[in-house]
């Protein structure tokens, strides 16, 4: 089911299966997200949960036991209910079933909130430990934005540009071992706050920023400084990727990542995970706005 909300400046198309945002569109008409086309990617801003990325041959250790977790978790297929729609907002949640027990040991309540406020689009993830042990998990988030944005304009035209100036080098994910190595990193900035987009950066897969002073980057035609901004403030990571050619880019908030190459099998033991006491909710922002 798809649910459309809208303001004066801008509209966005939720699918239930995910609630995945299919479309996010400014008073103009013109498309920032991704729209599937399977040649490329078959998603475009898919829900991570309860891990993010990958665990060493999909398996991990939780309550003494092992569980097959298939890669980004199990919500991306999973048909989340609505409520609390207005014209401005609705809500998505899930809860666990006897097929998440399967893969993974706990109750739990997922909301993903959707709200439209001058334009700008937040999203707030809600984390509920429903169960009466403590809850870990990892969360994150994956939107697809295209690139390029506007006619006449090509790939090579966009920057990445950050919050803050930053000195910081990328994790290199190690596509044959399935997992990124703290020991093998690419300087990607030195004093600055911007990375000059081109196809050759993503040969490596993801890149991956694990110790970022910035919560909030945009992808900006630097010809005529129109783009998107993405606010991250409930997220530790972040990471960048596209497949390919393709022309898109995605920006990947990240509270947890695939397997570290110096990481054991022990899930509570993965990097940035989440702890949550039973009962409790935790809730992590993300926001979505127009240059």
């Amino acid at each position: 089911m798809l649910v459309t909300i809208h303001d004066s400046k801008a509209t966005a198309v939720i699918d239930s299966v995910g609630a995945q945002l299919t479309s996010f569109k400014d008073s103009a008409g013109t498309e920032y997200i991704w729209q599937r086309y399977p040649q490329f990617w078959s998603k475009c801003s898919p829900l991570l949960f309860p891990i993010v990325g990958n665990c060493r041959n999909d398996r991990t250790i939780l309550e003494g036991q092992t569980w097959e977790i298939p890669k980004h978790g199990f919500c991306r297929e999973m048909d989340f209910s609505s409520s609390e729609q207005t014209g401005t907002s609705v809500t998505f949640e899930i809860r666990d079933t006897e097929e998440t027990k399967k893969i993974y040991p706990y109750s739990f309540r997922l909301s993903l909130v959707y709200t439209l406020t001058d334009g700008i689009l937040f999203m707030e993830y809600r984390v509920t430990n429903t169960d009466d042990r403590t809850m870990h998990y990892c969360l994150g988030a994956h939107p697809g934005f295209n690139c390029p944005m506007e006619d006449n304009a090509v790939f090579e035209d966009y920057d990445l540009v950050f919050e803050k100036e930053e000195t910081i080098s990328s994790m290199v994910y190690d596509s044959e071992h399935l997992e990124f190595n703290p020991g093998n990193r690419i300087d990607q900035l030195n004093g600055s706050r911007s990375i000059s987009l081109t196809h050759e950066l993503f040969k490596n897969d993801a890149i991956y920023f694990d110790d970022l002073q910035s919560r909030k980057v945009s992808i900006v035609n630097r010809n005529t400084g129109r783009g998107v901004e993405v606010s991250y403030p409930g997220f530790e990571t972040v990471a960048f990727w596209k497949s390919a050619k393709a022309p898109f880019v995605c920006v990947e908030p990240w509270n947890g990542s695939a397997i570290y190459a110096t990481e054991d099998d022990e899930f509570i033991h993965k990097n940035h995970v989440q702890t949550l006491s039973p009962g409790n909710t935790k809730s992590y922002g993300l926001s979505i706005g127009v240059l």
